[in-house]
């Protein structure tokens, strides 16, 4: 029955530059297809995406880099969920993982993204959000290449840094060994 989960996954909890987005997806009718983002090429979740929005109600939160460098990544995430809670009204609410941040009511569950189709929906929105978002980033800031990244620390990320320094959308709480001697 369709309208009753409002399935929440986030996207950008682990890169070192870019958003955090955490979407809340209540699927208003079935979306063939859906699985956790991360086993989709770009191609699937940017069309799925789009049925999504149109066979869904939605809420997406973002939180910059400063945003998590001032209050922390587990506190963006706590606000993010409550926002959406409080924007999208459901009998039932699941977030994908195996910690609710002290949220009560919010269940939680491992692979989710996976098993769960508005949880799955949720994924698909945040990660193809994220993405679009460092995408354009990547235009503002061609020298880190963030379109072949994604912000994540790769060994190419950590060059760029080494060589041009942080740029805003860096996440400057987040330390990387690799980055220790030579900016701090």
């Amino acid at each position: 029955m369709f309208g009753k989960l409002c399935g929440i996954d986030e996207a950008g909890r682990g890169p070192i530059a870019g958003d955090l987005v955490i979407a809340g997806c209540i699927l208003s009718a079935h979306v063939e297809g859906l699985n956790d983002s991360k086993k989709l090429n770009e191609k699937k979740r940017e069309s799925l995406y789009e049925l999504i929005i149109k066979n869904s109600t939605y809420h997406i939160v973002k939180f910059s880099a400063k945003e998590i460098d001032d209050n922390g990544i587990s506190l963006c995430i706590k606000k993010g969920l409550l926002e959406i809670m409080s924007t999208l009204t459901c009998k039932e609410y699941l977030f994908d993982g195996n910690s609710n941040f002290g949220i009560t009511g919010l269940p939680t569950m491992i692979k989710a993204d996976g098993k769960v189709a508005e949880v799955s929906a949720a994924s698909i929105l945040a990660k193809v959000t994220h993405d679009r978002n460092i995408i354009k980033d990547a235009k503002k800031y061609p020298q880190y290449q963030f379109e072949k990244h994604k912000g994540y620390g790769t060994a190419l990320h950590v060059d760029m840094i080494k060589k041009y320094g942080y740029c805003e959308i860096h996440r400057r709480s987040y330390k990387l060994k690799a980055l220790e001697a030579t900016l701090f």
